[in-house]
């Protein structure tokens, strides 16, 4: 796999990490001093009623850290601002969504109906205005013409990954972690296709992500909230379709996947037969309730993200 690597990635993923790291000394208070406090779910496990009141829309600061620290280094080539697109507007969605929970004081935000719609009116957006080319990688096979069943495609990674993103946003620093591992093997595969402005993206979101950690590492001083999750959920959809490697997305975002069908399969076995296959979902909370600690859970995590994301890589440089 040869690699056309620029410079530029590390001075994007150092300045991102040192803008997260600068924004949270004084965000954090900043959010106290405003009441932006986290709400907890009373049916969630026991032991996150002591974050109840952690400040939360701390995406705020992932995501000036990492699109601040792309424009910089990046080529605002026509391909990275539709990528700028997908990530920004997913960043408002969930900010809305936070500012009625956590200032109107609404528990729930934004209505499920509403926040779907939303993204698929951002999908639709890209679909029609993209002008992207309707081919999939498929390991082994090279590129595969889909046709209009592209743009189906397209609807279903991106509606698809930012919420299982935004379900993976359950403990303290987790999707955080998770996005950062993704984004790392998603960095070296952009190298490797030799778009760079995508590899300088991704090195970018890992070190927004990696700032971020410092403060929502357990025990969290504060919470990315939707305005961080669904935002770095586009991060993950714009890379998987600017690559056309949606297939490699679905194993280098393993954990993703797995907290999105973990809520699927309980939804449809408790409406079909009132039983519940996990404990709780997303599958995180399932392990939490079975006995782990919420830092062991964050490793396997993480540490299942990595191999996954080492199989995507291995997927990639043999199926080319």
């Amino acid at each position: 796999m040869m690699l056309d690597i620029s410079i530029d990635f590390a001075f994007a993923l150092a300045l991102a990490f040192i803008l997260v790291l600068g924004a949270g000394p004084w965000l954090i208070p900043q959010l106290h001093r405003l009441k932006f406090g986290q709400s907890i779910r009373e049916e969630g496990p026991q032991s996150h009623q002591a974050k109840s009141g952690t400040p939360t829309m701390g995406g705020v600061m992932i995501i000036i850290g990492l699109v601040l620290s792309t424009l910089v280094f990046a080529n605002w080539t026509l391909e990275l601002m539709l990528a700028l697109f997908v990530i920004l507007g997913h960043f408002v969605l969930g900010f809305i969504d936070d500012y009625i929970k956590v200032v109107k004081k609404q528990n729930l935000g934004l209505k499920a109906k509403q926040k779907l719609l939303g993204q698929i009116i951002m999908a639709a957006l890209v679909a029609f205005f993209g002008g992207l080319p309707t081919d999939l990688w498929v390991p082994g096979c090279g590129s595969l013409d889909l046709g209009y069943g592209f743009y189906a495609l397209l609807f279903f990674v991106m509606v698809g990954t930012t919420n299982a993103v935004n379900l993976t946003d359950g403990l303290d620093g987790l999707a955080a972690g998770t996005v950062a591992v993704a984004a790392f093997f998603y960095m070296l595969i952009c190298a490797a296709m030799g778009k760079i402005e995508l590899e300088i993206l991704m090195a970018a979101t890992i070190g927004a992500c990696l700032g971020f950690l410092k403060f929502n590492y357990h025990p969290a001083k504060i919470f990315m909230g939707d305005t961080g999750s669904l935002a770095l959920g586009g991060v993950m959809a714009a890379v998987g379709i600017l690559t056309h490697t949606e297939i490699l997305l679905a194993v280098i975002g393993f954990i993703f996947v797995c907290e999105a069908l973990s809520v699927i399969i309980q939804v449809i076995s408790f409406k079909s037969t009132g039983k519940r296959v996990f404990l709780m979902s997303p599958i995180h909370h399932h392990f939490e309730l079975k006995g782990w600690s919420e830092k062991k859970v964050v490793w396997v995590f993480w540490t299942v993200g990595f191999v996954m994301g080492l199989a995507g890589l291995a997927l990639y440089v043999f199926g080319a």
